[in-house]
């Protein structure tokens, strides 16, 4: 089905501020324009945005003072659901390539939600020689129960399917995971492309860092914020099929018994030792309750 009207969106917060520059010229130098851009302004006031960049004419949602992070984007994404045929998302720390909102609409014509690869580059733009996404005999939607490629910065959704998928919990924070999973469990078709049409940026201030090596700290966080997501996931009244909500109880109890193992110290320290030395996948949490890797955790 051919989509006639698309919008782009991305969040604005402190700490984009000097990615900003090459995200717009990323942005003007799309092959597909035909889209209205939206931001989301996270705790930043015009006079900060217009000091660092000159941004392109959009659509503005603001923040209020009490707004969570998912707050300021179910705001602006319950507007979008009901404006627009499809919604693309970026980030505004990394870059598009030239075809990135071409290739969505596309993808978009023949399925629900979509995604495509990503090529991951460093804090200045240079490329580090690695490509995020799953392998290729793994069926992206299958590996939603522990891991996620459907990003906010290389995602495409329908907006009848993200529709579906709101509201989002104002403590959510994995909010990529949470609303691929939802559009999972509700049967939605999702779709990844291995080709990389955006530019990931890999820093600090990254919530889920792929390429490692990992730290213990890092490996308490992410298990953290993933035990988080199936909290969000299995508690509330959310809609799902029986096949979907029985993988995710596994998972999460799956994810518990980790964090209970690397509670200690020693477990923890073997753990991330083991783990450092595997052939490393750039798939999101990948680094929480690692299977090849039971026998440290699991007993």
């Amino acid at each position: 089905m051919e989509i006639q009207s698309l919008a782009v969106y991305t969040t604005l917060y402190p700490g984009v501020e000097p990615y900003l520059n090459d995200w717009r010229r990323s942005l003007a130098d799309q092959t597909d324009t035909g889209f209205d851009l939206w931001f989301g302004v996270d705790r930043l006031s015009p006079t900060e945005l217009e000091r660092v960049a000159q941004l392109p004419p959009a659509i503005w949602i603001r923040s209020e003072p009490w707004d969570t992070p998912a707050q300021i984007r179910q705001r602006a994404l319950e507007r979008i659901v009901e404006r627009y045929d499809a919604l693309v998302l970026v980030d505004a720390d990394d870059i598009l390539a030239p075809d990135r909102i071409e290739s969505a609409r596309r993808m978009l014509e023949n399925t629900d939600v979509g995604a495509c690869a990503l090529r991951l580059i460093d804090r200045g733009g240079a490329d580090l020689g690695y490509t995020f996404g799953p392998r290729e005999d793994v069926d992206p939607a299958l590996l939603l129960p522990r891991y996620n490629v459907f990003g906010l910065s290389n995602s495409a959704y329908r907006c009848t399917v993200l529709k579906n998928c709101l509201p989002m919990p104002r403590s959510c924070v994995l909010i990529d995971w949470l609303l691929a999973t939802r559009a999972w469990s509700l049967s939605a078709r999702l779709r990844f492309e291995p080709e990389p049409h955006m530019y990931y940026r890999q820093y600090e201030s990254n919530i889920a860092r792929v390429i490692g090596p990992f730290s213990a700290t890092e490996v308490r966080e992410a298990t953290a914020r993933a035990l988080n997501h199936y909290d969000i996931m299995l508690t509330s009244n959310w809609p799902m099929a029986v096949r979907a909500a029985k993988l995710l109880h596994a998972a999460n109890k799956r994810a518990q018994r980790f964090a209970r193992a690397i509670l200690s110290d020693s477990v923890l320290d073997t753990y991330v030792t083991k783990l450092n030395e595997l052939p490393r996948e750039y798939v999101w949490w990948w680094s929480v309750a690692h299977p090849e890797l039971e026998d440290i955790w699991n007993t």
